[in-house]
């Protein structure tokens, strides 16, 4: 039956106040062509079909004690002062070694993502943290900054896919208005790592043995990220369907719940046509260029903030710790934005706009104030990386806004490509010639900065836009079928969706369940490792409405 005929026997139904779980089940036998297999948990549940809100709510925090641990702890590598050792202290060849990390990237992100839709997720991710894991310790035998260069790039390619795979499986287990926190969760650990990492890298630098202390550095962190990838393998839940952690009674509800989504659970067939409705979505390049001009803030953060704390007179070793209170605020920031977003309605657009400011007036201070001025210079290293909160809200908007499980992978991936474009043009702009104030390097990131605020707002009027289009439209609803036919929100979008009430009232759900504190505590103890990755409407948005 084809989708049009679907939609026209839905017409044909008048709506009876709220959905039973045995009429969603009815629906779902009309169509398993579309091979989404959250389909057939449905169709093969014998059990009770309706739930309570405590019920779910105890769901959640299940899922959120599996699975979240391992996706915050399975997050970033720092790069030690290598310079003198490799010669890259001659011209320009530390920020390229920054630099080419992000073209590993670029090359490594669709094949990536394309291996996890064929293939169990956490068996990819596993596999590619091992032979990440593997490379880093091969980084300690590299004695020029040729074979630097090369290693850098290996390391980009091989943790290219790790947050798209992040975003898939958040998209996977949670409801669009629970996806905020969770992805900022285990986002917030670019900083709060950063509390941790200094510690140790500061003992490391201490070894006075047979090599250099950023040796031992790659050494340790390549041996834990190893054993990390056996607990990837064993441990994380890849996804509702296939969770070891849940009875059959919770996988029909973290499945039937996600109806909501409108964008199925796990599909494994490729669809040209969705990567092509993709590249024509001018939604999706508006995130793109965002995501490129935003991340060009980072190369002063990721590569050269213990550089330019040095530059206000304190040694290596010292200005390692004090990256450790960036960290901590970098952190707090990134997981306060994606708490505001889920709590303040339709103002993700907003709070990226004003994370961008942040980052301007950090820069400002770094580039203009003079080098004895340490408060407002410290003050703006410690702020410099407000745009990271910006992110996090902008991976949300994009993954809420994208249905389709292929153009929810391609987008996810294009925009880390963006992602990685930004991060490799940022470390250019900061020469050592320029050193210590960096000037031009920063009037870049204020530049890119201020066009990536104007972009957020560029993106809210698209979807007030299409909203507007969509409500104008005002024909029939295709909930249903949308989530078993695996459509795009392109094709959903001129149909008018449920209201908040209505898509709750397909699984008596609650309209968001507490968040599990108790995830952050893994942070103390993940150091060096890095793989990356975005939220979800505000709680009483509409569902299926575009959101920003």
């Amino acid at each position: 039956m084809s989708t049009t005929e679907k939609a026209q026997e839905i017409q044909a139904e008048e709506p009876q106040g709220s959905s039973t779980a045995a009429e969603l089940k009815r629906s779902i036998t009309i169509d398993t062509l579309h091979n989404d297999e959250a389909v057939k948990v449905l169709a093969n549940y014998t059990g009770p079909e309706t739930w309570d809100q405590k019920e779910e709510k105890r769901l959640v925090k299940h899922i959120d004690r599996r699975l979240l641990p391992i996706l915050c702890t399975t997050y970033g590598i720092a790069l030690f002062g290598l310079r003198d050792d490799l010669a890259l202290e001659i011209g320009n060849r530390y920020s390229f070694s920054a630099a080419i990390f992000y073209l590993g990237f670029i090359a490594g992100a669709y094949p990536a993502v394309l291996m996890a839709q064929r293939f169990p997720i956490e068996r990819v991710a596993a596999g590619i943290v091992c032979v990440w894991g593997v490379c880093l310790m091969c980084s300690a035998a590299c004695h020029n900054y040729q074979s630097f260069y090369a290693q850098r790039f290996f390391l980009g390619f091989l943790e290219s896919g790790i947050s798209p795979m992040c975003m898939l499986v958040v998209g996977q287990f949670y409801k669009k208005d629970e996806q905020a926190l969770r992805m900022g969760a285990w986002y917030c650990c670019t900083g709060y790592v950063s509390i941790v990492a200094p510690l140790i890298n500061y003992g490391l630098g201490h070894i006075h043995g047979a090599y250099s202390p950023w040796r031992y550095m790659y050494l340790v962190a390549g041996a834990i990220t190893i054993i990390w990838s056996a607990v990837i393998l064993f441990f994380m839940p890849p996804d509702p369907i296939r969770a070891r952690c849940l009875n059959e009674r919770e996988r029909y509800i973290a499945v039937a719940r996600l109806r909501v989504n409108n964008s199925g659970v796990r599909n494994t067939h490729f669809k040209k046509e969705q990567v092509f409705e993709l590249l024509v979505d001018v939604k999706f390049w508006v995130v793109f260029a965002m995501a490129f001009l935003i991340m060009i803030a980072n190369g002063p953060v990721s590569s050269f903030t213990p550089i330019i704390i040095a530059g206000f007179g304190y040694n290596t070793l010292n200005s390692l710790l004090l990256v450790m209170p960036a960290g901590a605020i970098i952190g707090s920031i990134e997981l306060g934005a994606a708490y505001a977003a889920y709590k303040i309605p339709k103002a993700r657009a907003y709070i990226v706009f004003v994370c961008q400011l942040s980052t301007i007036l950090a820069s400002l201070l770094l580039w203009l104030l003079p080098r004895d001025a340490r408060g407002g210079l410290l003050y703006g290293v410690f702020t410099l990386a407000s745009f990271g909160g910006g992110y996090a809200v902008l991976m949300g908007m994009q993954i809420a806004n994208t249905a389709g499980y292929t153009k929810r992978s391609v987008s996810s991936s294009g925009m880390f490509v963006g992602y990685c474009l930004g991060n490799f043009v940022g470390p250019l702009l900061f020469k050592r010639k320029d050193a210590p104030s960096y000037g031009p390097g920063f009037l870049g990131v204020v530049v890119t900065s201020a066009a990536a605020a104007a972009l957020a707002l560029v993106y809210r009027l698209l979807c007030v836009y299409e909203n507007k289009k969509r409500d104008k439209a005002g024909t029939l609803e295709a909930f249903e079928h949308a989530y078993e036919d695996d459509l795009t929100d392109i094709k959903v979008n001129p149909i008018t969706y449920p209201h908040p009430s209505s898509a709750a009232a397909l699984s008596n759900q609650p309209q968001l369940p507490v968040f599990h504190t108790g995830i952050l505590l893994p942070l103390a103890l993940s150091f060096p490792y890095r793989t990356i990755a975005c939220q979800g409407t505000s709680p009483d948005a509409d569902m299926s409405t575009i959101s920003a």
